[in-house]
């Protein structure tokens, strides 16, 4: 893969810097996201935009002002990365997680990380309803009986005056609490900060989350991923769940205890689950998720749809408008 570099100096609307903003898009599939980064070099002059996808590919990385890449992407090269990219002020995160971005220890602490905060929500909160219908109407069950041309009439789990548990209240379930009232349902939510939400009928603090799950049919888990949130669904918060309660992590697959979910389930402690993030990825073929019949599984796709890049680079462009006018101070969905 060669790197792809993008220069304009003509900029209509300001002086032109003495030295260039030098941009780095580290992104697994560069030759997709070339296009959008040159448009971004068209509307601001006086930037210089190089794409690539892993090490060998980045020139003059010591020169680097901004980083562009998704947590996913950078993994295991990250430490090297910010060691070597002294001048770099600005990480914006690809993605609403900032994995190996926010928090890591070779990463300056004066460098601003940045998200796409505010593009997740239509598309998760689909997500979970895809999730939740299929349960509810055993659509597993039923696309078996129909390989099988078997007709098996099942009774169907309405969501109507369900109870819902939402763990992390951020702007997709701000995005997703309004579509579970249009269903009948009722709505918990659960923060680390207590406070009356629209459309939540009530608001557990954290530290309660056991009492809070402890009659919900459905957890939706939100929370972004963290040293503090790092399994924080385990044995004890799946034992205090109904045995007919479905799991569904569409945050990150650190939050979820594995090991305890995989034995919940198999000793009918929760019903099912609905697994879009896993602590490794890809999910080895060798995992006994894959193949149990009470979970069902995604490849880490729910936060994403045919218009997701579009809709997150114009963030970004609006975003590195603002670092351009008054720099890193200017930024907005600062993590």
């Amino acid at each position: 893969m060669c790197v792809e570099q993008f220069s304009l100096t003509d900029r209509p609307d300001a002086a032109e810097p003495v030295e260039p903003v030098r941009v780095l898009a580290y992104l697994k599939e560069p030759e997709r996201s070339a296009m959008r980064y040159e448009r971004l070099a068209e509307t601001f002059g006086g930037v210089q935009i190089e794409v690539a996808s892993n090490l060998s590919e980045i020139t003059e990385l010591e020169k680097v002002d901004v980083l562009i890449t998704i947590g996913g992407h950078i993994g295991g090269d990250a430490a090297e990365i910010y060691r070597k990219a002294k001048n770099l002020k600005w990480v914006q995160s690809f993605g609403t997680g900032t994995d190996n971005i926010s928090g890591h220890p070779d990463l300056a602490d004066d460098v601003v990380v940045t998200n796409v905060h505010g593009v997740h929500g239509p598309q998760l909160s689909e997500a979970a309803f895809a999730a939740m219908l299929s349960f509810s109407r055993h659509l597993p069950t039923v696309y078996n009986h129909q390989r099988d041309a078997s007709w098996i009439k099942l009774p169907a789990n309405l969501l109507y005056k369900k109870k819902v548990a939402i763990l992390g209240l951020g702007a997709i379930a701000n995005d997703l609490a309004p579509r579970c009232k249009a269903f009948g349902m009722r709505v918990i939510g659960i923060s680390s900060t207590v406070r009356e939400i629209a459309n939540f009928d009530q608001v557990f603090d954290v530290a309660d989350l056991k009492r809070a799950v402890s009659d919900a049919d459905y957890l939706v888990v939100l929370t972004p991923y963290s040293a503090r949130t790092h399994h924080i669904i385990d044995q004890s918060v799946l034992n205090a769940m109904k045995p007919s309660s479905v799991l569904i992590n569409i945050a990150r697959g650190g939050v979820v205890d594995e090991s305890a979910l995989l034995a919940a389930l198999d000793k009918g402690e929760v019903a099912g689950a609905a697994l879009d993030v896993f602590e490794v990825e890809p999910l080895p073929a060798s995992n006994p998720f894959w193949k149990h019949p009470k979970v069902l599984v995604t490849p880490h796709s729910a936060g994403f749809h045919e218009g997701y890049s579009e809709d997150a680079f114009n963030l970004i462009r609006e975003n590195f408008a603002r670092f351009l006018e008054g720099g890193v101070s200017n930024l907005e969905n600062r993590v």
